[in-house]
């Protein structure tokens, strides 16, 4: 019997019964998706409906399927997001147990237009995701396979799974793999999106490393995709991933260790009167080696009251070779607060004295605007970073907010051929992520945050080697046109597989794809 943790009555009227499951009485008005998803909106008076629907006995859901209804402890732990910021909302969340409820879910929510969101950890934060109110919730987070086939060099993972959750494991058997450079988000959100990280110079994006997956599409039919199996869809979910269906199980290839898996880490202080000087060196240095990566956290020290720089470095090789490579900031003579080496699963971690981890608590009301870029600017860094003081200083409550720019190598990614996935950009060097947070939050504020967040990206991207602004799906804003996210040369064909496979639009709330385009 299925788990319901909130007080409901069942109805053991079968005429009732059977009339809520031919009726639905809940009315569609349009679909869309996050890792996966369909777009509607489910008013009050219906989610009584959506109740009966879904506990209908009919359905014989497996025993370890739950579901829960708004108000509940259990409604909230299954539904809390990174950020806050333009989320989705839902009246009910259901967690299924087994593939086949997954399958079933989907069926019945597309059969009786019930707009839905299918979630890994709940990392998405796109603000198309809040066109999302009052729908229904189908929380994967529970599909935890890890298996691992040494002999086959292959790793198989389910949604629920996260970035942080495959470094030890991985590592302990010998292997390893690129992944993002956060630990929090769903390692299949991450690859339907690309997959960008650090060690996309040495392997490619994670959505390269990509053998197959377990998909659902939405009439409910579970399609096993690869190279050799529905290859068009292969193609479209390495980069355009939560249009298409809900996948349930990934497989990837993995590499042994190399250098026993060790790295060489360096962080420094970049003081203030030093930030020029630091940003000509960086500048100078591009592009970096395929194995050499770096991270630049701009953000407000309350100790020294005023902006902070800091620099991450991160050599996949040996200690000697890495200091060559790093001659140029080693010759600074910098504060180091670490220069040692680590195990590659223990990267994550200590990046900036675990701000990485402190950043992945939930529930924080969080405005991200985003960049790609494949130029490095000096003077354009510069000129952000004055914006950034004087944006501090106006704005005391916002001091919480930071910039961070991922200069990440892409000989790997750019080896590839363009058309080999749907990921729009290969050529791309370096992105920014600037979060914006406050300690109090009003409209005025919040306009604040998102002018000063569409400011620092337009200065971006006027040196970024890029025409316009431009981003990929798992990085956008929400704001963007299709083609800065998707690419104008993948869009015609991201739009006929799209009217093929959900010519419907149900899987739309991730910056949904046009069935046709131009």
């Amino acid at each position: 019997m299925v788990s319901y943790t909130q007080t409901y009555a069942f109805r053991s009227s079968m005429t009732l019964l059977k009339s809520v499951w031919l009726t639905g009485c809940l009315t569609a008005l349009f679909y869309s998706s996050p890792i996966n998803a369909i777009a509607l909106n489910i008013s009050n008076p219906y989610s009584a409906n959506l109740r009966h629907l879904l506990t209908n006995e009919y359905h014989g859901w497996s025993s370890n399927t739950s579901i829960n209804f708004a108000g509940s402890s259990d409604f909230f732990a299954s539904t809390e997001r990174w950020t806050t910021f333009s989320a989705p909302s839902y009246a009910t969340v259901i967690s299924p147990g087994t593939e086949g409820d997954v399958a079933k879910i989907i069926k019945l929510a597309t059969m009786h237009n019930i707009p839905f969101l299918a979630t890994g950890a709940r990392h998405g934060y796109t603000t198309t995701l809040g066109k999302l109110q009052n729908g229904l919730a189908i929380d994967l987070s529970h599909f935890k396979e890890f298996q691992l086939d040494a002999d086959a060099k292959t790793l198989t993972v389910g949604p629920g799974v996260t970035v942080g959750e495959i470094f030890d494991p991985l590592f302990n058997a010998g292997f390893d793999i690129q992944t993002g450079s956060a630990p929090c988000p769903s390692f299949i959100g991450v690859t339907l999106g690309g997959g960008v990280g650090r060690f996309q110079g040495a392997y490619g994006l994670l959505s390269d490393a990509l053998i197959s997956v377990r998909l659902i599409i939405a009439n409910g039919e579970v399609l096993e995709v690869s190279r050799t199996s529905h290859s068009d869809l292969f193609w479209a979910i390495r980069g355009a991933g939560a249009n298409f269906g809900v996948v349930t199980s990934a497989t990837y290839s993995v590499h042994p260790l190399k250098n026993n898996g060790d790295m060489f880490v360096a962080e420094f202080i970049v003081p203030p009167r030093r930030r020029s000087e630091y940003f000509r060196i960086m500048e100078s240095m591009s592009p970096l080696p395929a194995e050499l990566s770096s991270l630049l956290l701009n953000s407000f020290n309350t100790t020294i009251n005023q902006t902070q720089l800091y620099s991450h470095w991160a050599y996949k090789g040996t200690e000697t070779v890495a200091r060559k490579h790093l001659s140029p900031i080693l010759k600074m003579n910098l504060t180091a607060t670490q220069m040692r080496v680590l195990p590659w699963n223990r990267l994550v971690e200590n990046t900036f004295a675990g701000a990485a981890v402190t950043v992945c608590q939930p529930n924080t009301n969080r405005n991200l605007y985003t960049l790609s870029m494949r130029n490095y600017s000096a003077s354009t860094w510069e000129a952000v970073s004055s914006k950034l003081a004087t944006f501090y200083a106006r704005y005391p409550q916002a001091r919480s907010s930071s910039l961070l720019y991922e200069f990440f190598p892409n000989q790997a990614m750019a080896a590839i051929p363009l058309d080999e996935s749907a990921f729009p950009r290969r050529d791309t060097t370096a992105y920014i992520n600037l979060i914006l947070t406050s300690s109090t939050h009003d409209n005025e504020i919040d306009d604040v945050l998102a002018r000063f967040g569409e400011d620092i990206r337009r200065d971006v991207a006027a040196t970024s080697g890029y025409s316009e602004i431009t981003t990929f799906v798992n990085y956008a804003h929400g704001d963007e046109t299709l083609e800065q996210i998707y690419g104008k040369g993948k869009l015609a064909r991201l739009a006929a597989l799209k009217r093929i496979w959900d010519p419907n639009e149900v899987f739309s709330f991730n910056n949904g794809l046009p069935t046709r385009y131009p």
